[in-house]
C-alpha cells in the first residue's frame, strides 16, 4: 500500500516516487501527494514527470485498498522512479472549503447539538452541507449564522491533526462518537482533524492550518432536507 503524504503534509506540492504498476491508463506508485476522491473532497489533479517525459493526472481514485492515478498518455512512463506535482490551486481551494465546513459543523453542535450527515465540495467552487437538529432552530437564526462564522474565522483558530486508536477515540466525547460507530471495524487507527477548542472530528481530507485561511463566504442557500435537516450551500468569495 502507497505511502499517502497528503495526510503528513497538505501543503505539499511535489515528491519524488517510484511507479509500482501501470495498467492502460492506470497508475500507482509507492508514495503520492495526489488526494484521491473521498469524504465529499474531490480529487487532485496535476502531472507525474519522468525524465523527458511529463503526463496529466485526470482523476485519483481509491481502488480495491490501493490509490489509482488516471493519466493522460501513460505510454509515455515506465515502472521506475518519477516525481509527481499537484495543481496547487486547486487542491489549496478544496483545502479552505474542507477546513470552513468543519467550521459550520462545530459551531452548530456546539450552539445546538446538530450533526453533520454529509458535506460535499464542488469542483465549480460552491460546497454543502447537511445539518441535523436534534429540534426546530429559532426563528431568524439562519439570518445571522453567516456573521457568527466569519466571526470564528477571523479569530484565527488553528488547525491540527493527530492519529489515535479507535479504542481511545470512542471515549472522547461529543459528536466524534457518532461517526466513529459508522466506521467499519476494520479501521483501528483513526486520524482526528481538531480546530483548536471548537471541533475535533475524524477525517482523512486536507486542511489549512488556520482559519484565516478560509477567507471570506457567502451562504448562497438553505433548504430543507427532511425532518430538522437544513442544507446549508456556500461559496467563498475570495
Amino acid at each position: 500500500m502507497e505511502k499517502e503524504l497528503f495526510l503528513e503534509n497538505s501543503y505539499q506540492t511535489s515528491c519524488k516516487t517510484f511507479i509500482k504498476e501501470i495498467n492502460e491508463n492506470k497508475v500507482i506508485l509507492d508514495q503520492t501527494i495526489f488526494y484521491p476522491t473521498g469524504g465529499g473532497q474531490p480529487f487532485d489533479t496535476g502531472v507525474i514527470k519522468q525524465g523527458d517525459h511529463e503526463v496529466e493526472v485526470v482523476k485519483v481514485k481509491r481502488e480495491q485498498g490501493e490509490i489509482v492515478h488516471y493519466v493522460q498518455n501513460a505510454k509515455k512512463l515506465t515502472l521506475g522512479e518519477a516525481t509527481a506535482h499537484i495543481n496547487w490551486d486547486r487542491r489549496y481551494r478544496f483545502m479552505r472549503y474542507h477546513t470552513l465546513l468543519h467550521v459550520i459543523a462545530g459551531h452548530l453542535y456546539n450552539k445546538f447539538g446538530a450533526l453533520a450527515t454529509s458535506n460535499e465540495i464542488y469542483e465549480d467552487n460552491r460546497a454543502r452541507i447537511d445539518i441535523k437538529f436534534e429540534e426546530e432552530i429559532p426563528e431568524g437564526y439562519l439570518t445571522v449564522m453567516e456573521k457568527e462564522i466569519h466571526d470564528i474565522i477571523e479569530e484565527n483558530h488553528s488547525i491540527s491533526t493527530r492519529s489515535l486508536s479507535r479504542e481511545e477515540v470512542e471515549k472522547i466525547p461529543g459528536s466524534i462518537k457518532t461517526v466513529i460507530n459508522l466506521l467499519p471495524p476494520s479501521i483501528q487507527t483513526i486520524r482526528l482533524v481538531a480546530i483548536s477548542e471548537l471541533d475535533e472530528q475524524a477525517c482523512g481530507g486536507t486542511h489549512v492550518q488556520s482559519t484565516k485561511e478560509i477567507g471570506a463566504f457567502s451562504i448562497n442557500k438553505i433548504k430543507n432536507k427532511g425532518p430538522h435537516t437544513k442544507r446549508i450551500e456556500i461559496t467563498i468569495t475570495d
